[in-house]
């Protein structure tokens, strides 16, 4: 492929998708702010799944972070920064969406367990596992990222003029493994998530003299479904889009996306009953029950 961009192309600006991420970046930056205050202030980090949600939450505000450069660029068509710039909020951009998927798989099998396997998982489930998987997921999100990283770096050099992001004169944005196993990886955790939701909603609805007691139903149930619609609504459509499209073509779905951030807070952490309490109010009730 000619990575020299074509004489007389420029980038156009685009402000409906400028629009489209200035409104995300205003509702996700204070929705993951407020989540991840009360996860850690609220909240016992000796907890897996807190551990799990609030990188979640470290994850959604850093993809927010990454917003503003994007915004810009849409909404003048120019990159005024740099090369490295670029790679760096790039990088971010889309390694952050498939931290993400990760953490919400991880949250979905953690309930899985508490819920079906509650004495066979205990020794499991503990913040130090819990902590363990969370380091290996970063260490392995920068080390992939660091071959895409050369690449881009290479091949910006070759354009003419400053661009970023979606533009595909410059450089191909996916080499064909790296597609590949992205995919492959997304439909794999949507499976996991889909076996570990009949799972959970099996035992509910059977004996739960075999499993934890849960007091309330519903609200388990809701958690998984909401990991279901994050992944059908948000991930399955850019992993299909990858495959078969190879244009700007693919910009709403990247946009559908970037939308998980904002739908973590909203439709997942105030799903749970206890996410305004204290750790000393949950206490509490617990001893009084």
């Amino acid at each position: 492929m000619n990575n020299t961009v074509k004489d007389g192309w420029k980038p156009e600006p685009e402000p409906v998708y400028a629009a489209v991420f200035g409104c995300i970046m205003a509702l996700g930056l204070p929705l993951n702010a407020v989540s991840l205050w009360i996860l850690v202030r609220r909240h016992s980090l000796k907890s897996p799944n807190v551990v799990f949600m609030v990188n979640l939450a470290i994850s959604d505000l850093l993809l927010v972070i990454s917003l503003p450069t994007r915004v810009y660029f849409y909404a003048t068509g120019t990159w005024p920064l740099s090369s490295a710039a670029c790679i760096a909020t790039t990088v971010i951009f889309r390694k952050n969406i498939t931290c993400s998927a990760i953490f919400i798989t991880f949250i979905c099998v953690d309930r899985l367990l508490a819920v079906v396997y509650p004495l066979r998982s205990r020794h499991l489930r503990t913040s130090s596992n819990a902590w363990k998987a969370v380091a290996l997921v970063w260490l392995f999100l920068v080390l992939v990222n660091i071959p895409r990283s050369i690449t881009m770096s290479r091949d910006l050099k070759n354009c003419s003029i400053p661009i970023c992001f979606d533009y595909h004169h410059c450089w191909t944005p996916y080499n064909s493994a790296g597609l590949y196993f992205h995919v492959v990886f997304v439909f794999i955790m949507l499976a996991v998530n889909v076996v570990c939701t009949t799972l959970v909603s099996l035992t509910l609805h059977s004996h739960l003299k075999d499993s934890a007691r849960v007091s309330n139903k519903v609200n388990v149930m809701l958690i998984f479904v909401m990991n279901l619609v994050m992944f059908v609504i948000c991930f399955f459509p850019l992993s299909v889009g990858l495959l078969t499209i190879k244009t700007t073509a693919i910009r709403p779905l990247v946009c559908l996306a970037t939308m998980n951030c904002c739908l973590d807070p909203l439709f997942y952490y105030f799903s749970l009953d206890n996410f305004w309490k204290k750790k000393e109010d949950m206490d509490l009730a617990a001893s009084e029950q």
